[in-house]
């Protein structure tokens, strides 16, 4: 195999410098002036998948952004491989805590920073350096699909799938969008949580009152929110929210000074919860508040809020409905409210959890080509977060085996401030995929 490694590392100069083009395009399409920045993206994605050989190379889109899909037949008795990944990104947030420009990559010490340098503009650098490595001629039917609306939750996927299902097809569905255990050591996911989310909004009064003439009389709202908020956990952290759905996590270690280091823990802030780190994180139901609406301070007076909203996101553990979720979360808020207070609570995304049988041929090739590329075995993981999208591959193509892969690691910083490529890994997964369609091509 020493001949396709040493292509992939000719071949990553141009991959990167590719990279590097496509972050600079501001394809947030959660951001609806930026929508014509996705559209310049699929466009530049476009051109490069035919530069790269592909015969068949098209922009499509079901309602939502602009996808590309681009394919390369098979040969005869041999299958088809699916490439997936995604070029849009998360807003890059408050641009002055980037040490360098969020869409200008820069290098320092070994990793590329920048908005999708990782998520997930480097799964099509890792598709590009792939099918680049085999000079265009893998020894495999080749599809890569790459998306334009995941960060915003894949509204348009079921109808891209559905309209496009000859065009999309395959045996194996290779899934570049997730993170790896270190730099050192890549991952397998094997499990993702699903998600439900929510908008509760309490009123106490219908109009503001002067919180001297009323205070201590009469609720303020923002106070019921906050009340009923703390209501959906118990004092040590663990979800309080009844009838929710637990799995079994992988064993692995993961240590509480890990946890502390991967997440910038402040010293003397606890872990939550019960059970091992692998339980809570990829096994177990989690609840965040990610929002709430009420009084800026800037703008607060000595006033009785009348009414104040906050936005709450579930996570769904591999072999729960996240529908069902979101109804007893709904149920749980609507009997918690104090004081009378009056609720409402507007449903939001839902997204399914998805667990992966990684047995059989194709998950040995693909444990073996890990091995190979990175020089230790795979560490099957879950993943604490959500990617519903791959339920949706499931079901509309149960015969494919899917592996969910990628190229981020613990110092990445996905959707955060300062979102990085270690460029190491960037090599090590491009060889992986590189061998892996080798290997499928028998």
């Amino acid at each position: 195999m020493s001949d396709l490694v040493a292509r992939v590392r000719d071949v990553l100069p141009s991959v990167r410098a590719d990279l590097e083009a496509l972050v600079r395009i501001e394809s947030v399409w959660a951001d609806p002036a930026r929508r014509p920045e996705v559209q310049r993206s699929a466009e530049a994605v476009s051109k490069l998948l035919s530069q790269a050989g592909f015969d068949d190379v098209r922009i499509v889109a079901e309602g939502g952004a602009p996808a590309v899909i681009a394919r390369h037949p098979a040969p005869p008795g041999a299958p088809t491989v699916l490439l997936y990944a995604h070029h849009d990104v998360q807003p890059e947030g408050d641009r002055s805590q980037w040490v360098s420009s969020p869409f200008e990559p820069t290098e320092r010490d070994g990793r590329l920073y920048g908005r999708g340098t990782a998520d997930d503009k480097a799964g099509i650098a890792t598709h590009l350096a792939a099918f680049r490595a085999h000079d265009g001629a893998p020894p495999v039917g080749v599809t890569v699909f790459v998306e334009g609306e995941e960060e915003s939750g894949s509204p348009s996927l079921s109808r891209l799938l559905s309209a496009h299902r000859d065009l999309l097809a395959a045996d194996v569905i290779v899934i570049a969008d997730s993170d790896n255990w270190s730099t050192d050591i890549p991952s397998l996911t094997v499990s993702l949580r699903g998600l439900a989310d929510c908008v509760v909004e309490v009123a106490t009064l219908d109009h503001g009152l002067h919180s001297g003439m009323w205070g201590g009389v009469v609720p303020d709202a923002l106070t019921v929110l906050v009340r009923l908020l703390a209501s959906l956990h118990n004092d040590d952290g663990t979800v309080a929210v009844a009838g929710l759905h637990e799995a079994t996590a992988s064993d692995v270690d993961y240590t509480p000074e890990r946890v502390r280091a991967d997440t910038g823990l402040l010293d003397g802030v606890s872990e939550i919860g019960s059970g091992s780190v692998a339980q809570r994180l990829w096994a177990k139901p989690a609840i965040t508040v990610i929002g709430i609406d009420a009084t800026p301070i800037a703008q607060s007076s000595n006033t009785l809020i009348p009414k104040a909203r906050a936005k709450v996101s579930m996570r769904v553990a591999p072999g729960g409905d996240a529908a069902e979720h979101l109804a007893a979360l709904t149920r749980h808020l609507e009997r918690h409210v104090p004081w009378g207070a009056r609720v409402t609570v507007t449903p939001g995304d839902v997204g399914q959890p998805y667990a992966i049988d990684a047995t059989g041929p194709v998950y040995d090739a693909a444990r073996q080509a890990f091995a190979e590329a990175w020089g230790h075995a795979a560490v099957d993981t879950g993943v604490g977060g959500s990617i519903p999208f791959i339920a949706e591959f499931a079901a509309a193509f149960p015969e494919a085996k899917i592996l969910v892969t990628g190229v981020e690691d613990p110092d990445t910083q996905a959707h955060s401030i300062n979102e990085s490529l270690h460029l190491g890994v960037l090599e090590r997964a491009a060889t992986a995929e590189a061998l892996l369609l080798r290997s499928l091509g028998g």
